[in-house]
């Protein structure tokens, strides 16, 4: 089956410069996809010409007539902003015209419009933000939620595990994926009330509880997923993308240190470079909106070109997987059993 994806091409920082060329380059790479692309038709169409594009059967233009700002708060975007190129595009997964949204917009703005628009899945408390992330082992975790619930019960909890586990079978074909609670030690006494009892959830469902994870687990491939609140989840994040920079701005002082450490980098450029591909934080670009009754990917507000690329093959591969569906059919297998247990009722 074909898949259609719709495309906010007005957000993030630099707009259609970066999102129509992503595009343009996806479709050649992806002759399974076909792409929306939704803003204001002028920028569209210059940005088309100056790669000599044009749309065509694979790639067309939907007008949208308005733009929701990177500092525009999430209100302000519903209220007043109904035809935005976030909002449209979101309305073509709404009525079935696309099967995957991407967007470098707003994060807020991205979420309440989606969430408002396509709905959670029954079962589903609060949509999360889910991200893979790699790891030594040379495989992936998916982590969440990395910023869209600061504050959270230890149902809404296993519900992200539950949403989680469905996106990481999904994608990466694992059954029973190994779910990990992120706490400040692997002891089940340690944690906060909170997470004592959604391990204690965790552990009475049906899911591959594997328990407790630290925060030096996230790249350590462990376990296949790992559960957090969104507050707790988005310091990790950015604590990583912040470690990530300086080690690279590091290894460049040294290397640039004098004549001799130019030479030795000449030298090891090879490794240098097979080094910088295997962090390299754009690969790993494209964050699920999961729980909502329709796919949403965020891409990063700055995302360059090759970043935007792999955030719409996130969002080809989750339509191609059915990623909706499976949650929502795992939501009510995994959770059934749950209502009625005390850790459940006290959550309430």
């Amino acid at each position: 089956m074909d898949i259609t994806v719709a495309v906010d091409a007005m957000g993030g920082d630099h707009g259609t410069h970066v999102t129509v060329p992503a595009v343009l380059r996806f479709l050649d790479q992806h002759p399974h996809v076909n792409v929306v692309l939704v803003g204001l038709p002028d920028a569209i169409d210059a940005e088309l010409k100056a790669h000599k594009a044009q749309p065509g059967p694979r790639l067309r233009v939907h007008a949208a007539s308005e733009v929701v700002t990177m500092d525009e708060s999430p209100q302000s975007a519903m209220k007043n902003k109904k035809d935005s190129s976030m909002r449209v595009a979101i309305n073509l997964v709404k009525s079935g015209e696309a099967h995957a949204c991407v967007s470098s917009g707003n994060t807020g703005a991205l979420m309440a419009t989606a969430r408002f628009v396509l709905k959670t899945i029954d079962g589903i408390e609060r949509p999360a933000i889910a991200k893979m992330l790699p790891s030594v082992k040379g495989t992936e975790t998916c982590v969440l939620d990395l910023g869209a619930n600061a504050d959270c019960t230890p149902l809404q909890l296993v519900q992200f595990a539950v949403m989680g586990s469905s996106l990481f079978a999904a994608i990466k074909g694992k059954d029973a994926p190994a779910i990990g609670l992120l706490n400040i030690g692997s002891e089940d006494i340690k944690g906060t009330e909170t997470i004592k009892a959604t391990a204690e959830l965790l552990r009475a469902s049906r899911m591959n509880f594997a328990g407790n994870v630290e925060g030096n687990d996230l790249y350590s491939g462990v376990v296949d997923v790992i559960v957090t609140d969104g507050f707790t989840g988005n310091v990790a994040l950015k604590t990583s993308e912040g470690i990530a920079k300086m080690m690279e701005r590091f290894l460049r002082e040294e290397f640039t240190r004098n004549v001799f450490t130019k030479a030795l980098a000449m030298l090891a450029w090879p490794v240098l470079s097979r080094f910088k591909k295997r962090i390299d934080p754009r690969r790993f670009n494209g964050a699920s909106l999961v729980g909502l009754k329709g796919i949403v990917v965020k891409s990063h507000g700055g995302a360059d070109r090759m970043a935007f690329y792999w955030a719409l093959k996130q969002a080809a591969d989750e339509a191609s997987a059915g990623v909706t569906q499976r949650i929502a059919e795992q939501v009510q297998q995994q959770l059934a059993d749950l209502a009625a247990h005390p850790a459940a009722v006290a959550d309430h």
